[in-house]
């Protein structure tokens, strides 16, 4: 089971503490530095404000060596798919290939509306979506000296030089995530290396997992190509006086995180992830909230990360 640290720098973040995270986790040993793509806060103020994913990914990839960066997940509504696929390409090369890419149909209205952001309805966002992997991946996998041409719906690409290539071949692995019954499994079977669950239960996650592998089987693809993960909240203590300390400092109910997150003494952080691990999960997406609490990392990675290997 692999750990990852995830992030969610719309909630209040400057790109300095991202990158003293995401330092921390490379030198700790988490298997990547992973951040949300919003532009507004749901649940503070948001300040100071927010920091663009890629950019803040471009910055962090020059100032880290060996751990692996992405995004959970980017909106195919915040950029054209040709920029995107540029963008991405050259994150990646910045970082000598350590890039995933998370991406979804996009779902907060209102900080599109905040931003000038287009909002179109969700069967044109899935569409957009699924536009958006076929371009970027085609961009992507142009032989160099060829073009790259698409005529869809929402995205018309002509005679396109499909530069700059990526550092990984084919691309950086594409993450599609969320609980959609139909569209998101099948669209997971055709492009995804990795299937994510945000937030749900070991049930949920059980059924989840087994409507993604039943849409690769569907499309004659093997389902075990694809990676499984979860993102869950952390917030783990060595006593229950940290944990709830913890707890509080990012707003929440200890017995609820129990119930519906990774919190707990590390011994109780460990079973639960064995739960999940049962359920076919590989990785675990920590919802770190408190950035500035680098000893939780810390406490994670010394008396957890090393149960699980």
């Amino acid at each position: 089971m692999e750990l990852r640290i995830f992030t969610e720098p719309q909630q209040g973040a400057t790109y300095e503490q991202l990158l003293t995270v995401a330092q921390t986790a490379e030198k700790l040993g988490y298997g990547a530095f992973f951040r949300s793509d919003h532009y507004l806060a749901m649940n503070s103020d948001g300040l100071p404000g927010p920091t663009d994913a890629w950019i803040t990914l471009a910055g962090i990839a020059r100032e880290t060596s060996t751990i692996r960066l992405g995004t959970l997940v980017t909106s195919a509504t915040f950029r054209h798919a040709g920029p995107l696929a540029i963008s991405v390409a050259q994150v990646d090369q910045m970082s000598g290939g350590r890039v995933d890419l998370g991406i979804g149909a996009g779902w907060y209205e209102e900080e599109h509306q905040a931003y000038g952001i287009p909002f179109p309805a969700l069967k044109d966002r899935f569409e957009l979506l699924e536009e958006t992997l076929d371009v970027v991946t085609g961009l992507w996998r142009t032989p160099v000296g060829e073009t790259f041409d698409y005529d869809g719906k929402h995205v018309q690409i002509k005679n396109s030089p499909a530069l700059p290539k990526p550092h990984q071949v084919d691309g950086p692995p594409i993450l599609i995530g969320g609980t959609g019954k139909k569209k998101t499994p099948a669209l997971a079977a055709r492009f995804a290396n990795e299937f994510n669950i945000p937030f749900k239960s070991l049930e949920e996650t059980k059924d989840i997992f087994a409507r993604v592998r039943q849409a690769c089987v569907d499309i004659e693809r093997d389902p075990n190509e694809l990676v499984y993960s979860n993102a869950l909240v952390l917030c783990c203590g060595r006593d229950e006086a940290e944990i709830k300390k913890r707890a509080e400092a990012i707003g929440r109910d200890v017995d609820e995180l129990r119930e519906n997150g990774l919190a707990g003494t590390p011994s109780e952080l460990v079973d639960k992830i064995g739960t999940f691990a049962e359920a076919g999960s590989q990785r675990v997406y920590l919802q770190t909230l408190d950035l500035a609490d680098l000893d939780h990392l810390e406490l994670v990675a010394s008396e957890v990360m090393p149960q699980l290997q």
